[in-house]
């Protein structure tokens, strides 16, 4: 990748296609990622300029769109970045400042890599109803001794205070059931697989079943319950423009980890894949249509 092909690739995106699979699905709101791993990112960022140089972040504002459509549609928008840069190349690694040393506080790379965060979150402004923040697995030192929530949190609310925040620590993929900070607002809920309608707590095969309305402990007051579960691709679609990797799940299994979450006080987001040239999976797309209306037949 370079700037030149990274821009054309966002400019390629066609986000009328995108958001009318969107709406056709019944969700409520959508997590979008803004970057992860490339070192490239989908919508202006001058923070990033000055750290990096011109042309990691695109010069079309695909984010940007993307929640203003959302707004219009009556959906929250929910944007997603990691919290690190670890698997990043060594020349973004340098400009944020990370450490590449086994045990570091990460100071300055935290200092920076929130100014670019804020510099999101004022530009999108109360557009911006949530995050959701990856990666505080990734590196366990960073994690349990020197991530600067609070650092995070104020850089995600500069635009928005009411925005909802979670971070990621590998969740109930790990069989973890507590936030890694007090403050944020919902469980950041990654699993990676369902069975019988049950997300799975923890990796192996013989992982218990979670369900939210029974489980000890319960997430501290003001913490919701919240899965994050795909149901197609695995966490990314990988194969040909035209055909997105089919359903994993019977419908009636989605509708399960549904009612479980909703009857918690929680919620379930569905991981899907995105085209790159935008859109969503048309048999995906069928099935989350299908069962919001069973959902909402039920609630009638």
């Amino acid at each position: 990748m370079n700037a030149l092909a990274w821009d054309s690739v966002v400019d390629a995106f066609d986000v009328e296609r995108f958001m009318a699979d969107v709406r056709r699905t019944g969700a409520a709101w959508l997590i979008f990622t803004i970057g992860q791993n490339s070192g490239y990112y989908a919508a202006p960022n001058a923070v990033l300029d000055q750290l990096a140089g011109p042309g990691h972040a695109a010069r079309r504002d695909l984010v940007g769109e993307i929640a203003a459509r959302a707004r219009r549609a009556c959906r929250k928008f929910i944007a997603y970045l990691p919290v690190e840069v670890r698997g990043q190349p060594a020349e973004m690694r340098r400009a944020f400042g990370w450490d590449d040393a086994e045990d570091t506080d990460q100071a300055e790379f935290q200092r920076r890599y929130t100014a670019f965060m804020r510099a999101y979150a004022l530009r999108y402004g109360d557009l911006l109803d949530g995050w959701w923040l990856d990666g505080a697995y990734d590196w366990p030192a960073l994690r349990r001794r020197y991530l600067q929530t609070d650092r995070y949190l104020a850089a995600a609310r500069a635009g928005n205070p009411a925005a909802a925040v979670a971070f990621n620590d590998g969740s109930f993929c790990v069989g973890s059931d507590r936030p890694v900070s007090a403050d944020q607002d919902y469980l950041a809920g990654e699993t990676e697989a369902l069975v019988g309608g049950k997300v799975r707590f923890g990796r192996a095969a013989d992982a218990p079943l979670l369900d939210p309305v029974t489980h000890q402990p319960q997430p501290p007051s003001g913490c919701l319950w919240h899965a994050l579960i795909p149901i197609d691709a695995p966490w990314a679609h990988v194969g040909e423009a035209g055909e997105m990797e089919p359903p994993l799940y019977a419908t009636a299994d989605l509708a399960t980890v549904v009612r479980d979450f909703k009857a918690a006080g929680g919620a379930v987001t569905f991981n899907v894949g995105v085209f790159r040239e935008g859109g969503l999976g048309e048999a995906t797309v069928a099935q989350l249509a299908d069962l919001a209306r069973q959902l909402s037949a039920r609630r009638g």
